[in-house]
This record gives C-alpha cells, sequence and structure tokens, in this order.
C-alpha cells in the first residue's frame, strides 16, 4: 500500500516551487503591511482600518497556501512506482 498522501508537517517541510515561493513573499509582505496599519497608534478612517484587516487576511491565507504547495517531482521522488 502507498501512501499518497503527507501530513502537515512534512507538506511546510517541503521544497516550494519557485512561482509559490513568490506567492508566499507577497502574502507575507501584505500580512505585515495590513499588520501595521492596524497596529498604528494613529487614528485612521474606517475604511482603511477595514481594507487593512482584510490585506492581512487574504496576505495570511495566501501565505498559508503557498507553503503548503509542493512541486509534484519531489513527491514522485519519494513514492516511487
Amino acid at each position: 500500500m502507498k501512501k499518497d498522501s503527507l501530513n502537515l508537517v512534512e507538506r511546510v517541510k517541503a521544497p516550494t516551487p519557485k512561482w509559490f515561493k513568490i506567492i508566499r513573499n507577497v502574502g507575507i509582505t501584505l500580512t505585515a503591511v495590513g499588520g501595521a496599519i492596524l497596529a498604528s497608534p494613529v487614528a485612521l478612517p474606517a475604511t482603511i482600518v477595514t481594507v487593512a484587516g482584510y490585506v492581512l487576511l487574504g496576505g495570511t491565507v495566501a501565505t498559508a497556501i503557498a507553503q503548503t504547495a509542493m512541486s509534484s517531482e519531489d513527491k514522485e521522488k519519494e513514492n516511487p512506482e
């Protein structure tokens, strides 16, 4: 019986393809920008704070998804048929 799926730790530790590294870095940047705006000590309009919250959420989700992506070549190397 072959193991077709990896657990979360193995997926995160596996090498990430180049395209998903770019997405991950953009997501980290969006998360940092959204967090900085939300944490700013200056009173900002509600619209900017709301948009910053969505940017923070989007960056977090993009980073998490991109980090768990792995190339199919790596999976084939681990499970040769």
